[in-house]
């Protein structure tokens, strides 16, 4: 038996593996922007104590390495009596991390987005959430996409890491099959090619949406 007639026996461990990363991709890229837009939303208006503590929260997430993050949860929070499984512990870590990072992607575009978009909303009557809804955060986003396209593909990589913390991802997987059969070098090719396809497919709908938005006139890029 060749090698990869062994990767094709071992085809379901990596289908398992590939399944359970895009769920965590899935949950944690779209828990993660609703974090993001609920950071950005609470950011709009003068500065005060809670929008200091919403841009310092950001730039701890932002200095601290991913993998510390994922440890810090998964074996640091049970001293302090909270156990988290080691799915919920990188779900949790994801949505923080890139979630932080998809508020200053946001800010960033908020700050480029012109003042005359603003202030015709505001002469409609348009009030702080109606306008941030359906004003800024169509805009910020449309605008944004680029930026959030690569981030997303981050995110993506990162959960490679979990398989530090045993979850049963796409790492997890090729180093479960190169462990059993040693063969590392056609189980991480396969890995590879399922991030690879997944990252396309990613930069395929990201175009999509880009090109909708200027097709539409929503982004002020």
């Amino acid at each position: 038996m060749n090698e990869w007639e062994i990767i094709w026996q071992a085809r379901s461990t990596f289908l398992t593996g590939f399944l359970n990363t895009l769920e965590m991709f899935a949950l944690s890229t779209l828990l993660g922007l609703l974090f993001g837009i609920l950071l950005l939303y609470l950011l709009e208006g003068p500065d005060n104590l809670l929008r200091r503590s919403i841009r310092l929260l950001i730039d701890a997430m932002r200095t601290v390495p991913f993998l510390i993050l994922v440890y810090l949860l998964y074996y640091g929070l049970p001293g302090l009596g909270f156990r988290l499984s080691a799915d919920h512990a990188g779900l949790l870590a994801l949505t923080l991390y890139h979630g932080a990072y998809f508020a200053e992607i946001l800010r960033s575009q908020r700050l480029i987005m012109p003042a005359g978009y603003i202030e015709a909303a505001q002469a409609h009557g348009f009030r702080h959430f109606t306008l941030y809804r359906r004003i800024i955060l169509p805009s910020v986003l449309m605008s944004a996409l680029p930026l959030l396209g690569n981030q997303l593909i981050i995110c993506l990589k990162d959960t490679a890491f979990l398989s530090i913390i045993t979850v049963q991802e796409i790492t997890a997987a090729a180093n479960s099959v190169q462990a059993t059969w040693f063969i590392p070098f056609n189980a991480f090719i396969v890995a590879i090619a399922l991030y690879w396809a997944i990252s396309i497919l990613l930069e395929l709908l990201i175009k999509r949406l880009s090109a909708l938005g200027a097709k539409r006139g929503m982004s002020h890029a």
